[in-house]
């Protein structure tokens, strides 16, 4: 999707005009992939823009920061309020939030002990990543030929620049191939995640997402929404998964902040029943939450100000 300017970006404590927010091009990061990201929302509230679980979303940051032992200049306060003064500056009702955190200039090499952290956050419109009708229409999935990186290879558990290259490889093949999305398996064979989302599969009336184990990012969306399932009453497990568990799902769904709740209607050419009971309402109470219009969750909802 094309991305649509806004007026500025916040880099390293500054508002920078968003032409002039760029990097040199022997940024470390950029040659090695040394970098940490996160993807948020603002939404549109009664009471104005709020950005849906932000504090989560730094404290995971920072996370996968310590995970490359890469040390941040800014504390998670501090990248909370710069997060809300992008929004407000912006002037927009909803938005798509992307704090990094990278090596820039100055040191080059596989070593990042010289390195000093740049951090950036920059805002701008963007609608669903699988369509603004994923959620009744589906998407159509197929089993990616690329593996999901192993825990001793590449941690999944970071949110890393580079990490997302695996991500790329197996998103480009399912589009090539006439496919919305592509599902990862792990090394061992068990379903891990999509590309950017986590899974949700209804097998024997309840609803099953594969393990962190399995390869799976630890995903603020996901938490969510196990909670909102939860509290619509019904039951949530944390299991693994083969893919022949996807193609006999009962009805099935990804989630993450730039895709929110979207239907699944098939899996390598299998038809998966879509959108199910579950999924349907689980979506609408998600859009309801992350809105600040359910009074048991606005507390996700940190408003800009």
């Amino acid at each position: 999707m094309p991305i649509e300017p806004t007026s500025k970006i916040w880099m390293n404590g500054e508002m920078v005009p968003w032409a002039d927010a760029q990097v040199h091009v022997l940024t470390h990061t950029l040659h090695y992939g040394t970098g940490v990201f996160e993807g948020i929302r603002a939404y549109e509230t009664d009471d104005g823009p709020a950005i849906f679980r932000l504090t989560e979303h730094i404290e995971r940051l920072h996370s996968s920061a310590k995970i490359l032992m890469m040390d941040m200049p800014y504390s998670v306060d501090e990248l909370v309020e710069a997060c809300k003064l992008v929004v407000r500056e912006s002037g927009l009702p909803s938005c798509y939030v992307r704090p990094i955190a990278y090596y820039g200039y100055g040191e080059m090499g596989l070593a990042t002990g010289a390195c000093t952290t740049d951090v950036a956050i920059a805002c701008w419109p963007w609608g669903a990543y699988l369509g603004d009708d994923a959620v009744t229409k589906g998407v159509r999935m197929k089993i990616s030929s690329w593996a999901r990186h192993d825990h001793n290879i590449m941690p999944p558990a970071s949110k890393t620049t580079g990490n997302y290259v695996n991500s790329t490889l197996a998103k480009m093949e399912a589009l090539n191939a006439g496919y919305d999305e592509a599902i990862m398996l792990n090394l061992q064979g068990m379903v891990s995640e999509c590309t950017g989302e986590n899974i949700f599969v209804a097998r024997h009336g309840r609803l099953i997402t594969p393990p962190l184990v399995a390869g799976a990012l630890e995903g603020i969306t996901q938490n969510a929404v196990m909670t909102i399932a939860r509290d619509l009453g019904f039951e949530v497990a944390v299991d693994g998964m083969a893919r022949s568990d996807l193609y006999i799902a009962e009805e099935m769904f990804v989630c993450g902040t730039a895709a929110e709740v979207s239907a699944v209607n098939s899996v390598d050419d299998r038809e998966i029943p879509c959108p199910g009971p579950m999924t349907a309402a689980i979506a609408e109470a998600y859009a309801d939450a992350v809105r600040a219009k359910t009074d048991r969750y606005k507390d996700w909802c940190e408003h800009v100000g």
